[in-house]
C-alpha cells in the first residue's frame, strides 16, 4: 500500500511539475502579435501556453483585460494607457517596455509637404492622446500654430492658426490607414502601416520615437507578479526579441528596452 501511494504521489508531482500555465494575451497584428508568436516556442518551454487574441482597435483589448478576460495585452504605449485609465475608471498597469513605433503623415497625393493645397482634408486619430500627438507634429511642421504647442492632449479647438484651412477628419486608429487614398494627407500608426503594407520610410512628417511612446506589455495589479506574466515580460525583453525586431521590421519598429 505504501509503494502504491508513493507511486501515485510521484505520478502526481511529476504531472504538476510539467503543467502548463495558459496566459491569454491581446494584441494589435503587427508587430505585436507577430513578436508573441515569435518568443512563443520558448515561452512553451518555460510551462507557458501562450493563447495570442488579435484585436484590430484600441479599446477592446483594455476593457477585456480589465474584465479579467485576458491575462495582460501589448499594444500601447504609456500616455494611451493612463489617458485610459483616468477616463474609463480602470487601474492597468505597464510590466516592461518593448519596442518604439514611428508615428506619420502619409499621402498618395502629394511628394512633399509644400504641396500640400489649400483646403486639404488630413485625417488624424480620434482618441485624446493621438490627436494631440498630430496636432503638435502639424505645429512642428509649419502648417498650423497651436495656441501651447507643448500640449499632447490638443484638440482641433486649440489651434489659433491654420492659413491652409486644413479640414480635419478625425476616424479611429485601425481606419487611417485605409483613409490615405481618400485623404490629402493623413495620419497612421507605424503597426497599421506595415499591416497595410506602407513603407514607413515614405512619410512626409514623422516622429521617429520617443522614450515617451514605448509600447508596453500590461497587466493588472493582481497578476502583474505572477510567474507567467514575469517569465513573459522576461523573454519580450530578451536579446532574442531585440534581434527579431531589428531583422524583421529593418529599423521601422525601434527596441525599446
Amino acid at each position: 500500500m505504501l509503494k502504491q501511494s508513493l507511486a501515485v504521489f510521484v505520478a502526481v508531482l511529476s504531472l504538476s511539475t510539467h503543467a502548463s500555465e495558459k496566459l491569454v494575451v491581446g494584441a494589435t497584428p503587427v508587430p505585436h502579435a507577430e513578436i508573441l508568436e515569435f518568443i512563443k516556442p520558448a515561452l512553451a518551454k518555460e510551462g507557458v501556453d501562450l493563447d495570442i487574441k488579435v484585436f484590430t482597435d484600441f479599446i477592446q483589448p483594455n476593457l477585456q483585460l480589465a474584465e479579467k478576460n485576458l491575462d495582460a495585452n501589448y499594444y500601447q504605449y504609456r500616455p494611451f494607457l493612463d489617458d485610459f485609465n483616468k477616463t474609463r475608471h480602470t487601474n492597468l498597469v505597464p510590466v516592461v517596455g518593448v519596442h518604439i513605433e514611428p508615428f506619420g503623415a502619409y499621402s498618395t497625393k502629394i511628394r512633399d509637404l509644400k504641396d500640400l493645397p489649400d483646403g486639404a482634408s488630413v485625417a488624424i486619430p480620434n482618441d485624446p492622446v493621438n490627436t494631440g500627438r498630430s496636432l503638435v507634429l502639424l505645429h512642428e511642421a509649419g502648417l498650423i500654430k497651436l495656441k501651447d504647442p507643448s500640449n499632447t492632449l490638443a484638440t482641433t479647438r486649440d489651434i489659433s492658426e491654420n492659413p491652409k484651412k486644413l479640414k480635419f477628419r478625425e476616424l479611429e486608429g485601425a481606419l487611417l490607414a485605409r483613409a490615405v487614398k481618400q485623404v490629402d494627407l493623413a495620419f497612421v500608426f507605424a503597426n497599421y502601416a506595415l499591416e497595410a503594407g506602407i513603407d514607413t520610410n515614405s512619410a512626409l512628417i514623422v516622429e521617429k520615437g520617443k522614450d515617451l511612446y514605448v509600447e508596453f506589455l500590461v497587466a493588472r495589479p493582481d497578476n502583474i507578479q505572477d510567474p507567467g506574466i514575469q517569465k513573459l515580460a522576461k523573454a519580450l525583453n530578451s536579446p532574442q526579441v531585440r534581434e527579431f525586431i531589428l531583422t524583421r521590421y529593418k529599423g521601422q519598429i525601434a527596441p525599446g528596452f
